[in-house]
């Protein structure tokens, strides 16, 4: 396995919903040690890498997010099943019979979500999406003392079970938390890319944490940081497969690099915007365009740090975010790291104020 395809692995098969990101967090700081000049951390645990190209240049952010949509234990019944909130958006279609894993203070747990058996539902009842309190998991427990026993308590996390895989030879990348060990992972190779290369500012590269439950992360990594220019990398919606509406601007997977060009959180910055995208068409760099006002990125809270930050978001097109399985393009994820290599060489002082200020 190549070193993109084993970080993605390896991203995205550690554990980490919100406010419990440790494991996710311990990963990408390995990663970020020996390409930066000091790590930097907040103190809800989001974390960037530093390296300095021009101390007296600008000050760019690029960050992802560690966290993965997942569950919080809520409730132990008396037969020892498990009630459970959802931890970022999760339709309820998407989890019967899924494996999870409970994480306790004794270890881990496998689990099953379960409901009332549709055998014995009213025809009505089948035709209607479950909500989530009528889910339930079973980790094999024969009441709730056992369940206790085994070290389960309330408020413990609970993530989904999903090991990463590639298809079509490797170019598509499958697998849990694409959303967003993805932008992590793109952080980090820009980064990488940016080892032996001059560049006029000095960058922060890493991850947030609590993205998924309100971009609480991002906002207090911006006010560490108080970068004059940021990027939220982020997964965006692909809808190239049956059922959407073709009037709609086309994201598909393998098609290029995506650009947020608003949310519900944020309108990109538009002269930065302009940069980007001028790179990209001198580059033959493709750029696909998404607007997504139901929900919102780190963006959100990047370009509201301080006196302002012009920001804008990058990402790919991703089909399935926000269930156990999702898959993206290696390619788009290679286009976007020289995307933004390329536009880091080109944000000096001067490019920066004029982003800011003309």
């Amino acid at each position: 396995m190549d070193r993109l395809t084993n970080m993605l692995k390896t991203l995205t098969e550690a554990d980490g919903v919100p406010s419990y990101e440790g494991e996710v967090k311990r990963i990408v700081e390995q990663y970020l040690l020996p390409l930066s000049s000091e790590i930097k951390r907040d103190r809800l645990g989001s974390i960037v890498g530093k390296k300095v190209g021009n101390a007296d240049g600008p000050r760019i952010l690029l960050a992802g997010h560690l966290d993965e949509v997942g569950f919080m234990v809520t409730h132990i019944t008396e037969q020892g099943f498990l009630r459970f909130q959802q931890l970022g958006g999760w339709w309820p279609h998407t989890l019967l019979s899924q494996r999870v894993k409970v994480k306790t203070r004794k270890g881990d747990y496998i689990g099953l979500i379960g409901s009332k058996a549709p055998h014995v539902l009213k025809a009505e009842e089948r035709k209607k999406v479950l909500e989530l309190k009528d889910l339930f998991i079973d980790v094999g427990a024969k009441d709730r003392e056992d369940a206790e026993e085994m070290g389960i308590r309330l408020g413990d996390p609970i993530v989904p079970v999903s090991e990463f895989f590639t298809m079509r030879d490797g170019e598509l990348w499958v697998g849990k938390a694409l959303d967003n060990r993805a932008g992590c992972a793109l952080a980090i190779e820009v980064m990488h890319r940016l080892q032996d290369e001059e560049h006029p500012n000095t960058v922060y590269a890493g991850a947030t944490v609590q993205e998924e439950v309100g971009l609480r992360g991002a906002q207090t990594l911006a006010n560490l940081i108080q970068p004059e220019i940021a990027f939220a990398l982020d997964v965006g919606i692909a809808n190239d497969t049956p059922g959407f509406d073709r009037d709609q601007s086309p994201n598909h997977v393998g098609k290029g690099p995506l650009m947020v060009l608003a949310d519900a959180t944020m309108v990109g910055h538009p002269r930065l915007r302009r940069l980007v995208l001028d790179v990209a068409e001198e580059k033959e760099i493709p750029i696909q365009f998404d607007t997504l006002m139901g929900g919102g990125t780190d963006g959100g809270r990047f370009h509201i740090a301080g006196i302002g930050c012009p920001t804008v978001v990058i990402g790919f097109a991703t089909r399935y975010i926000h269930s156990h399985n999702a898959i993206m393009s290696r390619k788009d994820f290679e286009q976007a790291a020289s995307l933004l290599t390329e536009v880091i060489r080109r944000l000096d002082r001067k490019t920066v104020e004029e982003i800011i200020y003309r």
